[in-house]
């Protein structure tokens, strides 16, 4: 083989190869950082046990799996973190939401979706979710902050809330309604 041959193979495969790169980077478009939050409506249940999110106070959640085109949604923070965090959680997880609850409505949360990961919780306060106790989300580790000092609880960042912390022990003992 001559020089300029190898020289004009190369680059063609070269140009081949950066295609093809090129490809699969627009057929990744969509995961991560290029997925939004749902919203919720009237009809959106929980994942793990049906119930109607609309119709329980508190933050919710949702989980983004890769390949699957809608998420999982949780009625309660606590839900979510306990899925998230389970050793066996094979998934590959593209995004999670929270709801902003400095800007929610805690009665009646609708919309104000904020990337779960970069959140900031409050874990033990006076205030209660679908299933009990539950974590506060905020945008805001000020707003956190304002949230702890009056409804209680400790102050946390994502990778702080521990396996231990959302223990699910079952919605029914906390759910006045049911």
């Amino acid at each position: 083989m001559t020089s300029s041959l190898f020289i004009r193979l190369r680059s063609a495969l070269t140009v081949l190869l950066a295609a093809g790169l090129l490809a699969a980077c627009g057929a990744d478009k969509g995961t991560d950082s290029h997925i939004l939050a749902v919203d919720i409506d009237r009809s959106t249940s929980c994942a793990l046990d049906g119930m109607l999110l609309a119709d329980y106070p508190g933050p919710k959640a949702q989980i983004h799996y890769d390949s699957i085109v809608q998420p999982d949604f949780f009625c309660d923070t606590v839900e979510m973190f306990s899925i998230y965090l389970k050793p066996e959680q094979a998934r590959r997880v593209s995004a999670m939401y929270v709801q902003d609850m400095a800007k929610a409505d805690w009665e009646n949360p609708k919309g104000h979706w904020i990337d779960a990961r970069t959140a900031t919780y409050v874990h033990g306060s006076r205030r209660t979710g679908s299933m009990g106790p539950t974590i506060a989300s905020f945008a805001s580790a000020d707003d956190a902050r304002k949230f702890a000092a009056s409804e209680g609880g400790k102050v946390l960042r994502f990778d702080e809330v521990t396996p231990d912390m959302v223990i699910l022990d079952g919605g029914a003992l906390h759910d006045k309604r049911m």
